[in-house]
């Protein structure tokens, strides 16, 4: 998961594939239910991406095909390159790489002003609303399961004080992307904020891949849970499953 960093933002989908795929989903450090280690300060994509590859490792699941939304897709890119052998294949839905939109400073400063303003209004859940709202839609916000909320709103300090743009400058070089030989889709809403197809098509066009269109917007997993899945399940198979 991106930001908010909580497995069960998967929890429909994780079921609909779970009739044919191990399904793993798992909170990401100082998010859901898992705390944050004492004294840690900071963070970083690829400590965010050696957590992902050190889970897979502990669970006797590399390498396994990865599924990774907004930042948690710069996570997954980032364990392409620094831990090639935990990915048997990589979905890359909407990848925050907002040095590759259209206008990153201008997208930063219009979250950073809701931020504000819901920080403003109503402490860390009117900031978490402003934000959900604007990478997800209102729809989306409004028809969050109240436990689900409770979840990111439990993590809404760990994403505002050390995470939130942490992670918006990494973007490998060209010959690094060129160089990654596991299997790669990359995903976007055929309903998303347009700010996020940008970025999108250039990684896949360094990658040599095209873009897929998928149903829903920046949260599909959410109110289109089945679409997606059938979305995902032939490159699944296809990984999972190689000729011989």
């Amino acid at each position: 998961m991106g930001a908010t960093g909580v497995g069960a933002h998967f929890a429909q989908i994780a079921r609909l594939l779970a009739d044919e795929f191990t399904v793993v989903t798992y909170d990401r450090r100082g998010n859901g239910r898992s705390p944050r280690p004492e004294r840690w300060t900071e963070t970083s994509t690829e400590e965010q991406a050696d957590d992902a590859a050190a889970l897979l490792a502990a669970l006797g699941l590399s390498p396994a095909a990865v599924f990774g939304t907004s930042s948690g897709a710069v996570f997954l890119l980032c364990m392409l390159v620094r831990h090639p052998d935990a990915v048997r294949g990589a979905i890359l839905h909407e990848p925050a790489l907002v040095a590759l939109f259209d206008d990153p400073d201008g997208t930063r400063a219009v979250v950073k002003e809701l931020v504000a303003k819901g920080m403003l209004e109503g402490g860390l859940l009117g900031a978490l609303e402003q934000f959900w709202r604007f990478v997800a839609g209102d729809a989306s916000w409004e028809g969050l399961e109240p436990g689900l909320r409770e979840q990111m709103l439990a993590s809404a300090d760990t994403y505002f004080g050390l995470e939130s743009g942490r992670f918006d400058a990494y973007v490998p070089p060209d010959d690094v992307l060129a160089a990654i030989a596991a299997p790669v889709s990359v995903m976007a809403g055929e309903s998303t904020r347009p700010v996020f197809v940008p970025a999108s098509r250039r990684l896949a066009e360094r990658l040599g891949v095209e873009v897929m269109r998928v149903p829903g917007a920046h949260a599909p997993y959410l109110d289109h849970a089945p679409q997606l899945a059938e979305a995902m399940r032939p490159f699944l198979r296809e990984v999972s499953h190689p000729p011989a």
